[in-house]
């Protein structure tokens, strides 16, 4: 990587980190200003690093603010969790039918269940981490590079959406739920099916709608 690219990327990974610990609250406002002081660098390069947090689902670009954290909407949840059903199981279908093994799937819940056990805890974005490995061990599975590629550029929003559901679930339960879903997808058949189906509709984007609910309801309150 030249020192052209290396400097967006890297400021990048700084602010993605952050971004991916819930640092950043919704609204936020990334002002290229501030970012030049704080990597000492010229103003393209911070533009170059803020296009790529962008295109990566962790900032939307609004006309005369710049890039901000997006709000958590249910058009968002929608939009992002209908695309997990398709790609994951698509590629669940297929690694079923093809025989795949799902070793690598169980390996992520075995992670999972050493973090929850893990002193100092781990934080939020470990877990997440893990959490995203193992769905796409899933679409791994399926053995197709383009699926694969498809998950990998959704991969970042869906953990920056998983910040908002961090009062609801810590590394035990996380560890539990995917347990349960991991055992359920070795038994194959509809009952694999069923059960990651549940897993996106009924854990991830009910989670999600229930933090929403959550943040309007605080919002109007401290509107009212």
């Amino acid at each position: 990587m030249d020192t052209a690219t290396a400097a967006p990327e890297r400021i990048a990974a700084a602010v993605r980190g952050e971004l991916l610990d819930g640092a950043h609250p919704v609204g936020t406002r990334f002002r290229e200003e501030e970012l030049v002081a704080r990597f000492g660098v010229g103003r393209h390069t911070v533009r170059s690093a803020l296009r790529l947090l962008v295109e990566r689902g962790l900032l939307v670009h609004e006309r005369h603010r710049g890039a901000v954290v997006a709000p958590l909407t249910q058009a968002r949840i929608d939009e992002i969790f209908d695309y997990r059903k398709v790609l994951e199981l698509g590629a669940l279908r297929m690694a079923l039918a093809a025989g795949a093994d799902l070793g690598p799937v169980l390996a992520e819940v075995e992670n999972l269940e050493s973090l929850a056990t893990r002193s100092p805890a781990p934080t939020w974005r470990e877990l997440t981490r893990v959490h995203s490995a193992f769905h796409r061990a899933i679409v791994a599975a399926a053995g197709n590079r383009h699926l694969l590629d498809s998950y990998r550029r959704c991969e970042d929003e869906v953990r920056l959406l998983l910040t908002f559901v961090r009062p609801d679930f810590d590394a035990r339960s996380l560890a539990a739920v995917h347990r349960e879903l991991a055992d359920r997808l070795q038994q194959g058949g509809s009952a694999a099916v069923d059960a990651l189906t549940h897993d996106i509709d009924h854990a991830g984007r009910a989670a999600l709608l229930t933090a929403l609910r959550r943040a309007e309801e605080s919002t109007r309150l401290l509107g009212g």
